[in-house]
């Protein structure tokens, strides 16, 4: 069984989360544990027909961004580790600085200091020096960054297609697998 831990922050882009924890939800070998930030609740609503209730539903176990006493704020609390879908800057440089002031950042904090896999899904444009600056240093971390950057090799039909296809990506970051019909297969 599979343990991963899903931050999703107020960012544009809540329906990358959304896919993603609904093909999680479909793989009964992988246990989800959610936390969402009270702008990522917003977004849902905003962005998406989805209620909080059927989000949650998507997961096994879910937290409230600012309990800090929850099984996901610990080391001891073992996983495969976190991906932050989307993750907002504000995310980005909370934890670039270790500045662990609520649930999502905290979690990503003890992600690093296990040495456990850390996936981020940046959902910004442009980037500023400051952005990029923040992304490196996780990345020189060793979180994954896996911004939503559409491929077009697959000839996606719909956003659902360019969504997946971002969804597939993280999920292999986890070594999930995961059917895609349109994997590049050479030319």
């Amino acid at each position: 069984m599979k343990r991963i831990i899903v931050g999703i922050t107020g960012a544009s882009g809540t329906i990358y989360a959304v896919d993603l924890l609904e093909k999680l939800h479909a793989l009964p070998e992988v246990e989800v544990h959610l936390v969402m930030s009270t702008w990522a609740k917003k977004n849902l609503e905003l962005e998406t027909t989805y209620t909080l209730k059927q989000l949650k539903d998507l997961a096994d176990y879910t937290y409230a961004i600012n309990d800090q006493g929850a099984t996901i704020a610990s080391g001891s609390f073992l996983n495969d580790g976190m991906v932050i879908v989307p993750a907002s800057m504000k995310t980005v440089a909370g934890i670039a600085y270790g500045f662990g002031d609520n649930l999502i950042s905290r979690a990503a904090d003890v992600t690093i200091k296990e040495q456990r896999k850390l996936v981020i899904v940046p959902r910004e444009t442009p980037l500023s020096v400051i952005h990029l600056e923040n992304l490196t240093k996780l990345a020189k971390l060793g979180a994954q960054i896996i911004p939503p950057i559409p491929a077009f090799y697959n000839h996606p039909q719909t956003i659902q297609d360019l969504v997946a296809h971002q969804t597939m990506k993280v999920l292999d970051a986890f070594q999930i697998p995961n059917k895609n019909d349109h994997r590049w297969e050479g030319d």
